[in-house]
């Protein structure tokens, strides 16, 4: 298998309670596992990395657990495990690899909370964002989970070297990406459209990008969009071969970095059911 997982039993050690809870990646990594899945630990992210993205006053009170919101609490050392998730971002961005970690980050603006919304949904750094401006390379992002990225957004709206696209719920949290703007092309879905609406849209979104600009593609890789999870567009187990597929075709330097996805089950048959697709297409 070519592509290489990236995984660190210690991000599994916090908030056993919360919705965004370590069963998740701990099912998700046992069938990987089982799938003769190659696994490599990160180090974390340097400080110099985050604040390439982060505001320093933010970073400075994440680090000294005084930012805390009802989606997002200040756990106890949450700066470190949120520091590491994002070094998995960077490792796979450098060996074009899948960071299978945990806290997401796509919702965590340059302050934290980003374009409106009241919480941070569960991200507490923008590990993809990091990653990105770690290579800092001409990049297409394209964020298939169920829930817009507007941390992603608000961070890289404008910036000539990136271009993002995201698919996601309509309406759902955090309310925002309803149309495109500049250099973000968002395509809001209403809820269990189901594959062959997925799909045409995903093929439309594609279509609209000039792939030859760019030099690497970064995936926000979220999984809550499968049917009956947090976000569901009705999506079955086929369409993650497809969505990979056409990730393939792309035919760029790829990486993944693991978003949302609440059924541990689901979530690790689909990143392998999309990985096996994308590497043999």
């Amino acid at each position: 298998m070519k592509t290489k997982m990236i995984f660190s039993g210690k991000c599994l050690s916090y908030g056993q309670w919360h919705v965004e809870g370590p069963e998740r990646v701990r099912k998700a990594h046992d069938i990987l596992k089982q799938k003769g899945y190659e696994f490599l630990t990160p180090d974390p992210a340097t400080e110099e990395d985050l604040l390439r993205v982060h505001d320093v006053e933010y970073v400075w009170n994440l680090k000294k657990s005084l930012i805390e919101d009802p989606d997002t609490p200040a756990f106890e050392n949450i700066y470190e495990y949120a520091r590491l998730s994002a070094g998995g971002a960077i490792l796979a961005a450098k060996i074009h690899g899948f960071a299978l970690m945990r806290p997401p980050g796509h919702h965590a603006g340059r302050y934290g909370a980003a374009l409106g919304a009241y919480t941070r949904g569960f991200c507490y750094l923008n590990n993809i964002a990091v990653a990105v401006r770690h290579l800092d390379k001409p990049t297409l992002i394209l964020d298939i989970d169920g829930h817009h990225g507007n941390g992603t957004q608000e961070i890289f709206m404008g910036d000539e070297k990136v271009t993002y696209v995201s698919l996601h719920r309509h309406p759902n949290y955090p309310g925002t990406g309803i149309a495109s703007e500049g250099n973000c092309l968002n395509f809001p879905l209403p809820p269990d459209c189901g594959d062959e609406a997925y799909l045409r849209t995903l093929d439309e979104a594609l279509g609209k990008i000039d792939v030859d600009r760019f030099e690497v593609v970064a995936v926000s890789a979220g999984f809550d969009q499968h049917a009956g999870d947090l976000a569901s567009l009705g999506l079955t187990d086929k369409c993650y071969g497809e969505i990979g597929k056409r990730i393939t075709a792309l035919d760029r330097p790829t990486f993944f970095v693991l978003e949302g996805g609440y059924s541990g089950e689901n979530v690790g048959k689909d990143i392998d059911r999309l990985l096996r697709a994308f590497e043999r297409s």
